[in-house]
């Protein structure tokens, strides 16, 4: 079982020390004892109230899509030339950047401050853990 200390779990969700404490005293999360005797959570149900509190707004679009990764969001910035744009998006905590045609931009009246979607289809998902072993 992976425990986080409260500054950790508060970390990770964006929240303070103190609301951490608050769902531990309210029983929103259970309230554990590190190696050293601190206030800690168990990491997998800290995910799942992570997940279930991770609230993105309904995707505007009608459109079926076999890409399960999709994070609607308000436009943030645009970087465009004559070619090439670069699309900006704020999708909850998440900056997503895209590059795409500049007549694509165009096309889809992308402004600043307007909703969009960005689909993230890819082959290759890496995947990182502090608690990993090199070169085994």
């Amino acid at each position: 079982m992976t425990k986080l200390r409260v500054s950790e779990a508060a970390r990770f969700l964006g929240v303070s020390d103190d609301t951490i404490r608050r769902w531990t005293e309210n029983g929103n999360l259970t309230p554990l004892k590190d190696d050293s005797g601190r206030l800690a959570v168990d990491g997998l149900e800290l995910a799942h109230l992570a997940r279930g509190q991770a609230q993105l707004p309904d995707d505007p679009s009608s459109a079926a899509s076999s890409a399960r990764n999709r994070f609607v969001g308000l436009v943030t910035g645009i970087t465009m030339d004559t070619v090439m744009a670069q699309v900006e998006l704020q999708c909850g905590p998440f900056r997503v950047v895209s590059l795409m045609s500049s007549e694509a931009a165009r096309e889809m009246n992308l402004e600043l401050g307007s909703i969009a979607t960005a689909v993230v289809k890819a082959t290759t998902v890496i995947i990182e853990s502090p608690q990993g072993k090199i070169g085994v």
